[in-house]
């Protein structure tokens, strides 16, 4: 097939699947780069990691023809800090490079009004990477069409580890009441706190686990596992997990749904247990009196929410700009 009826029957195909239900998050594990440079005869993982990386833009493109707004990758683990130095080293340069690339790009960032984010621990990446990549924060951070969210030093475990320990201090500090803490405040407090829960989450390299990534947000997600190393991914293998998620949507937006039901009754009885604490040894009042007190008690508890996470993302987005001063 040429290049010319292959690219015509690509766009036919992302027509097609436009008409149905398009995810607008998209999660990406990029896995097997390392393998890819072994079966390429290459001597080096770095040559994988490169390819790995030109494959990522490319994608990146086919997520925006086909109205995928926001897709969160996989790029560093903490874990991968125990690879070689010289991996680990000639990763760190990779970053560096194309975020100075991504700079240079600014008409194709300004065009889709991509913004970039970094998520993870990023206080364990080198001072002249993370420099890097406040750059690129910052230069982005007024764009609001579409959203590419990066994981540097990152791990799910140690995110909702993080996150704990926010709401610990919070409630040390009088900012929040014990009872505050809900699994929507955690969910708050995860370093994806701004963006919605993936809505497919695709693995590449035949391995069938999520290796610690988005654990928490990826509960009612479609998972995808394709048996490609991630430099070999094409734009098939990709309308191939679009085309699975749809089949699987009704089914997710369900379960969605039913969560979203029990997180509100949970959230409920535990308003009503703080009012009628308040009570104990008194009588308690009529109903809708009652009624009237647990809506108060929440709207004081939301606003302690709301200010508790207002302070933590400013503390955030400050430590990056901070690196970066804007001009």
């Amino acid at each position: 097939m040429g290049d010319n009826t292959s690219s015509w029957f690509r766009n036919v195909c992302c027509r097609v699947l436009r008409t149905g239900v398009v995810p607008k998050h998209v999660a990406i594990i990029m896995d097997g780069n390392r393998r890819f440079a072994k079966k390429m005869h290459y001597g080096k993982a770095f040559q994988g990691h490169v390819l790995g990386f030109e494959k990522l833009k490319e994608t990146l493109q086919w997520c925006l023809d086909l109205g995928v707004t926001e897709v969160t990758v996989y790029a560093f683990s903490i874990e991968n800090f125990k690879r070689s130095k010289e991996e680990v080293d000639g990763l760190m340069e990779l970053t560096k490079q194309k975020i100075a690339y991504l700079l240079e790009e600014s008409d194709v960032i300004a065009k889709h009004q991509v913004r970039v984010r970094a998520l993870g621990d990023l206080r364990r990446l080198p001072d002249d990477v993370l420099q890097f990549i406040a750059k690129g924060v910052n230069y982005t951070k007024n764009n609001a069409r579409a959203f590419l969210n990066v994981c540097y030093a990152y791990t799910s475990r140690h995110e909702m580890t993080e996150a704990i320990k926010e709401m610990v201090t919070g409630a040390q500090d009088g900012l929040l009441y014990p009872s505050d803490i809900s699994e929507d405040l955690i969910e708050q407090c995860l370093y994806t706190g701004d963006s919605p829960p993936p809505d497919l989450v695709v693995r590449t390299s035949g391995e069938v686990r999520l290796s610690d990534f988005l654990l928490w947000q990826s509960t009612y997600s479609h998972l995808c596992f394709q048996d490609v190393l991630w430099p070999e991914f094409s734009v098939w293998h990709f309308f191939s997990a679009v085309l699975s998620y749809q089949h699987s949507f009704a089914s997710i937006q369900e379960a969605r749904r039913e969560d979203r039901e029990r997180r509100d009754k949970q959230q409920y009885e535990s308003d009503l247990r703080s009012v009628l604490d308040q009570w104990q040894g008194i009588n308690v009042p009529e109903a809708s009196l009652l009624e009237q007190m647990v809506k108060e008690h929440a709207e004081r508890r939301g606003q302690r929410q709301r200010a508790f996470v207002e302070c933590m993302r400013t503390r955030r987005v400050q430590f990056l700009e901070q690196l970066c001063p804007a001009s």
